[in-house]
């Protein structure tokens, strides 16, 4: 009798127990999305900057930028001071990243179709209200490890902000970038005073 409760205890224990936690689930082939901040376009009736005043307006502008993944409150990384950022454990196919900056609340990057354990790499975007622009639609690339010898592409495609980028297969020894801070590119000086 006594072995018979015992069962029955066990049974409705697990019948009843802890149920799975609720929210989204962190994917098992993450992608990494890298890139910088060139500009947040400005509001209609902001006067014209300053070579000198708006390199500091830029720097206070990526200082207090936000940017999450929406349904994925797991997704880590940021944006740095000099408007790089990097963000890690973004779950792969469909994915809206929001940046949301002083001038450009809501600016919203779609990313559609990128295949699991991919890097997105997005360099110079520009931030509006709603939207993103890629400022240099042709240095977007979207990598994918892969055990190959040199880079050649996968014969898939992927949207990036409403751009249709090929899928790159990469050697894995060539993507131990994935995890860092892109570098911006220096911005020369219009011409130097001697």
């Amino acid at each position: 009798m006594n072995r018979a409760v015992a069962l029955a205890s066990v049974l409705v224990f697990f019948a009843c127990g802890p149920s799975q936690p609720a929210g989204p689930a962190l994917s098992k082939e993450p992608i990494s999305v890298r890139g910088w901040i060139a500009d947040v376009e400005a509001p209609p009736n902001a006067p014209f900057p300053e070579a000198g005043s708006n390199a500091l307006r830029r720097m206070q502008i990526y200082q207090s930028t936000n940017v999450w993944v929406e349904n994925a409150p797991y997704v880590s990384g940021g944006v740095a001071e000099n408007g790089a950022f990097l963000l890690l454990d973004v779950p792969p196919g469909n994915t809206t990243i929001t940046f949301s900056a002083p001038d450009a609340p809501a600016a919203r990057l779609v990313l559609q179709n990128v295949p699991g354990n991919a890097d997105v790499f997005i360099p110079a975007l520009q931030l509006r209200r709603d939207s993103v622009v890629l400022l240099d639609r042709n240095g977007v690339k979207v990598r994918l490890a892969a055990s190959v010898d040199r880079a050649k592409p996968a014969g898939i495609t992927c949207t990036i902000a409403g751009v249709t980028i090929p899928v790159i297969t990469t050697p894995i020894a060539d993507m131990v970038d994935r995890h860092d801070f892109p570098i911006r590119p220096s911005v020369r000086p219009l011409g130097i005073v001697k």
